[in-house]
């Protein structure tokens, strides 16, 4: 008989470690936009009244009717301003579209108020002590200034509110969204459209008109 073959026991498995837990990448959050804040008709009224400055309130006037930025003001030169055609060429910043802008009849009384003691001399349309165009530091104290004789929140006092102010007027006087983008001179609709969100008297207007015409 043949002597029996021990078979050495299998070795033990090591204990199985517990699957690692699944980590899930954060959910990232997108900021929700704030709306743009600007100025109502009643604030624009009283900023005016109270600026007697011939230059500052022409400067007003040409931000608000033309949506300028406070860099954008200082680069008018007084050749920009055409007096028969009653045309400012403005040169916009930040990569939007550059061209003519058609004065209002306020903005061009203010600008005729403001030659007559500016005089024809070459050179920036709104001018600093220094003969410069004027900066955006100066700009921003002129608003903070008249805004604080205006009782305009303190929110609303910075120059930019300007620029806000003219895009949701414009869309609120129901001006179609692509004419509003071209006045402003935006490359892209969506840096307009986010003003056609606070324009709810126009769509007050619109959902009267549509009451008893859409079937």
């Amino acid at each position: 008989m043949s002597a029996l073959q021990i078979v050495p026991p299998a070795p033990a498995l090591p204990p199985s470690s517990p699957p690692s837990p699944t980590i899930e990448p954060p959910v990232k959050h997108r900021r929700k936009k704030k709306e743009p804040l600007h100025l109502g008709y009643d604030d624009l009224e009283r900023l005016f009244h109270v600026t007697k400055s011939p230059r500052d309130r022409a400067i007003f006037r040409v931000a608000y009717h033309a949506g300028l930025r406070a860099s954008e003001i200082g680069l008018l030169d007084l050749r920009d301003y055409n007096q028969k055609t009653e045309r400012i060429a403005v040169h916009r910043l930040k990569g939007s579209n550059s061209g003519d802008h058609h004065c209002c009849r306020e903005e061009s009384r203010t600008l005729h108020a403001w030659l007559k003691v500016r005089g024809s001399l070459p050179g920036p349309l709104f001018a600093s002590n220094r003969r410069q165009g004027i900066s955006r530091f100066m700009l921003d104290k002129l608003i903070k200034k008249y805004g604080f004789l205006a009782g305009v929140p303190a929110k609303l006092r910075h120059f930019h509110v300007f620029k806000h102010s003219c895009a949701v007027h414009l869309l609120d006087k129901g001006l179609g969204i692509e004419d509003v983008q071209d006045w402003l001179g935006h490359v892209n609709i969506q840096s307009t459209a986010i003003y056609a969100k606070i324009t709810n008297p126009r769509r007050q207007r619109v959902a009267e008109q549509l009451m008893d015409t859409w079937r």
